[in-house]
């Protein structure tokens, strides 16, 4: 049975997602790694009863587990696109905190950036929904 043009075009968006996660991932347990916790509010280390260091760590290797999870375990892909949802719901207040606070990061260097970075959480859900034949 031949898949048509739309479940193709999900595939490749699926596989797109999860090196855009593994990537991101990556970059929060390395090069990033110092730059990212300025996303990450006060009052997040409170509620989480740790350091912003921590909190970094833990989203990058989510995100990995992820980026790994949508390849992995494609019978299962509906409930992983929906936890990658969730993330990206998740990490919002932290984006959110970076605008407010006008703190760079690494590639959001400027208000604009980090403005047009919060119309991205949405596109992002939306992306991780469909790609995954979520509704």
């Amino acid at each position: 049975m031949s898949r048509g043009p739309i479940e193709s075009l999900r595939s490749v968006a699926r596989y797109l997602l999860a090196a855009l996660l593994v990537a991101a991932g990556v970059s929060h347990l390395t090069w990033g790694r110092r730059g990212y916790r300025i996303v990450v509010p006060d009052w997040a280390t409170r509620l989480l009863r740790t350091d912003k260091d921590m909190i970094v760590v833990a989203s990058g290797a989510a995100e990995i587990m992820l980026g790994a999870a949508l390849i992995a375990f494609p019978a299962d892909r509906p409930r992983v696109g929906a936890a990658i949802a969730a993330f990206f719901g998740a990490v919002l207040p932290g984006n959110v905190h970076q605008w407010r606070t006008g703190r760079s990061a690494p590639m959001l260097r400027t208000d604009r950036a980090r403005f047009a970075r919060l119309f991205l959480q949405p596109l992002l859900v939306a992306w991780a929904l469909w790609s995954t034949g979520r509704r």
